[in-house]
């Protein structure tokens, strides 16, 4: 049985610290903007167990025109639940949460490894891959909604 669900910042911790910031400090897992009321965070439930989180800001980024704009962060699936469509499920939902709010663009900065997952999803990739410090290379990619 599967759910998805608004939860609290802090309970994307369980889920981002082992995937996403593995070996560092816990204090990692928090994002500049988690605590606005304009972000969402949503857990994927799989049997009531919390095994992938996604949360959505409301970010603009200037390489895109639209006026509002939502972008995907902390994106992360416990490893041994991956490859199984729940990542998959967790972008459809938030991108139908955008779509509800009139939000016509979401874009992210994505790591290299996962760049075939989101372009999968319809995904394009916008300018040039960059470093983010102790992360590793990504790069800008968006999908328009409406």
């Amino acid at each position: 049985m599967y759910s998805i669900q608004k939860i609290s910042a802090q309970d994307t911790y369980s889920v981002r610290h082992p995937v996403l910031r593995k070996g560092k400090p816990t204090t990692t897992c928090y994002f500049d903007g988690d605590d606005l009321a304009t972000t969402s965070h949503f857990g994927f439930f799989a049997d009531q167990e919390l095994v992938g989180v996604l949360s959505l800001f409301k970010k603009t980024n200037t390489l895109f025109l639209e006026k509002e704009q939502s972008q995907i962060r902390g994106m992360a699936i416990l490893e041994n639940q991956q490859k199984k469509g729940f990542g998959e499920a967790l972008v459809q939902y938030c991108e139908k949460d955008c779509i509800s709010k009139k939000v016509p663009l979401i874009w992210f900065n994505a790591r290299i490894q996962a760049v075939g997952f989101y372009q999968k999803l319809g995904y394009s990739i916008k300018g040039n891959p960059f470093e983010i410090e102790n992360i590793g290379e990504h790069v800008v990619m968006f999908k328009k909604l409406i």
